[in-house]
């Protein structure tokens, strides 16, 4: 087994995400998380998910012991944003936490969306 099954297996929040006909597309792999290219509920033209395999619920459960875990995320999101081809345009990190926030599985995450124009609403 993979180790990004193995993490998938081993969470049941993320078993919960992985269910039923649609499948996910891994687009990388490392020791400390995954990434995740969302074609099933796509926000933007190039929307992904880099994922902890660590089990961290919610931002707000994270400890002082995360902290290189998290920035390494955010090293990820840019990197896969170049990739993409969006990092000199500009992208969107998104970072639910709560359900009031829409964050429907118990498991932390960071969204990158990008490949258009991000609106404020607001404005």
């Amino acid at each position: 087994m993979d180790l990004v099954m193995k993490t998938v297996v081993e969470n049941p929040s993320w078993m919960d995400f992985f269910q039923g006909a649609q499948s996910k597309k891994f687009i990388f792999e490392d020791e400390q998380c995954f990434v995740i290219d969302e074609e099933n509920n796509k926000q933007a033209p190039i929307h992904f998910l880099v994922v902890p395999k660590k089990t961290i619920a919610r931002l707000a459960d994270a400890s002082v012991d995360d902290e290189k875990l998290l920035g390494h995320l955010l090293i990820i999101a840019r990197r896969i944003a170049k990739e993409k081809g969006i990092d000199k345009t500009g992208f969107r990190v998104v970072m639910n936490e709560g359900v009031h926030s829409c964050q429907t599985i118990n498991q932390f995450y960071v969204q990158v969306l990008g490949g258009r124009q991000m609106w404020w609403p607001f404005s």
